[in-house]
């Protein structure tokens, strides 16, 4: 394996490579900029060395170059990588640029709110208001893991000489659709729009997004039916039907 040299030269050392693919709007440059001012450098910039060139030539890291300089740094810790060939370099520039998972978004709400508040967030992370909407609106509850039935009435512990209580009359259904990765992000935004806006948030959160959901199902029905000269208790009669008699549809 290669090895690789760490230090810190001068900000003026290095250089910008030429294919760089990696564009950054000025919003998050901003970004880039605050979480240099709250954590540092504390990923090296990988450069490499050109021969007959002096300086390093840029493979990771051009971004936070830039903002290191209109910080006022002097210096930058890098990886120096030596003498590699074009195309090797190239593929590590795609490499440092690319991101080969993704995130557990129950995992990452959870996480991103032990850190800080949405505008604390925005500040520092590559997340628009959407985005955060969107995660933070994502929550799956493990029924079998938590003791809990369809009911949503957690299982009592059994005592002795106790006369069973009747089970809770069933008033919610849990349903589950497949849809494509943007849609399901849009939708997630939607829901947790809906649910800002018109205060479905007392309940769990399954009860909430679904309360969000149906809202908005009905007012795009009530606007249908607006549009087809429907009334709504022939609207209401037409979906009574088609309840009863789904193999009709």
């Amino acid at each position: 394996m290669r090895k690789i040299e760490y230090l810190n030269v001068a900000v003026s050392e290095l250089r910008k490579n030429p294919w760089n693919t990696n564009k950054v709007s000025p919003e998050n440059e901003l970004k880039i900029r605050e979480s240099l001012n709250r954590n540092g450098m504390f990923k090296p910039i990988v450069v490499r060395e050109v021969a007959g060139v002096p300086g390093y030539e840029i493979l990771g890291g051009e971004h936070r170059w830039e903002q290191a300089i209109e910080l006022g740094e002097s210096e930058v810790p890098v990886a120096n990588l030596g003498v590699i060939p074009d195309k090797q370099a190239k593929e590590i520039g795609l490499i440092d640029n690319a991101r080969y998972g993704s995130d557990d978004t129950l995992g990452l709400s959870d996480l991103l709110k032990e850190i800080g508040d949405v505008p604390e967030l925005q500040s520092f992370l590559p997340y628009g208001q959407a985005d955060i909407d969107a995660i933070f609106s994502a929550s799956v509850i493990a029924l079998d893991d938590l003791g809990i039935d369809e009911n949503f009435e957690k299982t009592p512990e059994p005592v002795e000489d106790e006369t069973p209580l009747p089970k809770v009359a069933k008033t919610h259904s849990q349903i589950r659709v497949k849809v494509t990765i943007a849609d399901a992000e849009r939708l997630t935004a939607l829901i947790a729009k809906t649910q800002k806006d018109h205060g479905y948030t007392t309940e769990d959160d399954l009860t909430n997004a679904g309360d969000a959901l149906v809202h908005l199902l009905g007012d795009h029905l009530k606007h249908l039916a607006g549009a087809s000269g429907y009334k709504d208790d022939e609207l209401d009669a037409e979906l009574d039907e088609a309840l009863a008699n789904p193999e009709a549809l």
